[in-house]
């Protein structure tokens, strides 16, 4: 049986992957799953940059803007409902593009990954979150070595996770699974397009959105959201933007410095996501400053005809 082929719009922040998506989506027949860990959520519209509603309108989205900003989602979440809008779109004769910049959430669907049914414990994630990564990793090779061998010491939502799994599972351990296998199968053929920017231009494109969300009212959307019951420890105002708005309206931060560190920390993210993204050699790369017409060679690639 053959496998469903999946396109795959990948890059860090602000290179442009919602134009190219819109536009490849129109000469394709594709509808659009989202990979985006805030675009999830309803109410929070200007920080996550989400496609316009007329743009919505034009290309059908999705896994964008049903979840209330109270509610927790993971990644194993994210996998389960876009294998099933995967399947459906294909079933229709139309083809699915996954776009977004959720490393995790990529490779839940291009890397066989297995998810524990281990629950969550809010008071113990909560304990866990107070430390650094380093201080988790170590933490994880006490109780599992060989989970810690699997995990980066960076990593630090999985080593949470597995010290979730150890605590609250009979076994007291990381499944094997519980990591990024890349000989086993997978349900579908990736195609991976990623787009590539000068550094700088990035992140001058970064402050620059940074600043198109403040005019647009940025700061007046978080403070509703903080009034319709979430707050500092929610997951939704972990994202970029919200946090450090937070700060400012509690009084850790000056407005401009709240505006600053979101670009600092969006900067920072956008370095991280390359550095994530470029270690998979599936992806073929095209920098949207030399290619004439980017959108051909994305239909290129996603019709398999220009694969690395």
């Amino acid at each position: 049986m053959n496998k469903p082929v999946v396109g795959f719009i990948v890059g860090p922040t602000a290179c442009g992957k919602t134009a190219l998506s819109l536009n490849a989506a129109k000469k394709m027949n594709a509808e659009i799953i989202s990979a985006d860990s805030i675009q999830i959520y309803k109410e929070l519209n200007i920080g996550s940059a989400k496609p316009s509603l007329t743009e919505r309108g034009e290309t059908v989205h999705h896994l964008m803007d049903f979840l209330a900003p109270t509610e927790s989602f993971s990644v194993a979440d994210f996998q389960r409902l876009a294998f099933e809008k995967i399947n459906d779109i294909v079933s229709r004769g139309k083809f699915p593009l996954v776009v977004g910049g959720t490393g995790l959430y990529i490779n839940s669907l291009t890397y066989p990954l297995c998810f524990s049914d281990a629950t969550t414990d809010p008071k113990l994630r909560e304990e866990l979150n107070k430390l650094d990564s380093h201080e988790l990793h170590a933490m994880l090779a006490n109780k599992d070595e060989n989970a810690a061998k699997r995990l980066h010491p960076n990593d630090k939502k999985r080593i949470v996770r597995a010290l979730e799994i150890i605590e609250l599972t009979e076994n007291g351990t990381v499944p094997d699974d519980f990591s990024n296998s890349k000989n086993d199968d997978i349900a579908i053929e990736p195609r991976m397009l990623g787009i590539s920017i000068p550094r700088t231009l990035l992140y001058e494109r970064i402050n620059r959105r940074v600043d198109i969300m403040m005019e647009q009212g940025l700061l007046k959307e978080v403070t509703m959201l903080l009034k319709n019951g979430c707050d500092a420890q929610t997951q939704s105002m972990q994202g970029l933007g919200y946090k450090q708005l937070i700060k400012y309206i509690q009084g850790e931060y000056t407005l401009d410095e709240a505006v600053e560190a979101i670009k600092i920390e969006t900067r920072h993210f956008a370095k991280r996501q390359l550095t994530w993204f470029r270690r998979d050699q599936r992806i073929s790369w095209l920098d949207i400053t030399t290619n004439d017409d980017i959108v051909s060679q994305a239909v290129k690639v996603f019709e398999g005809e220009n694969q690395q």
